[in-house]
């Protein structure tokens, strides 16, 4: 056992590491992109015809929903928030 993180907070350990950056760009990614998916749910709005709203493709679409790909632009993300009526709202903390 490593007991060099003994006692430290996780958000430490991954400052420590360099991963905290991308780790929280992945859940906030992930945040965002359920919020997107409740409400195509709310409106009853498919993939398809959100990719149509937004005059792009499937496959940009798929990137914006894919788990594994954090790094999507906030371009896209408020194309997807207007194409269903709202507004991405970005903020420092």
């Amino acid at each position: 056992m490593n007991k060099r993180h003994l006692g430290s907070d996780f958000d430490g350990f991954l400052a420590e590491e360099g991963l905290l950056a991308e780790c929280e760009a992945g859940a906030l990614k992930r945040v965002v992109t359920w919020q997107l998916e409740q409400e195509m749910k709310r409106r009853r709005i498919t993939r398809a015809k959100l990719a149509t709203r937004m005059k792009t493709d499937r496959d940009t679409l798929n990137s914006l929903f894919a788990r594994d790909n954090s790094s999507v632009s906030l371009q896209l993300l408020e194309q997807a928030a207007l194409a269903l009526g709202r507004k991405l709202k970005v903020e420092l903390a």
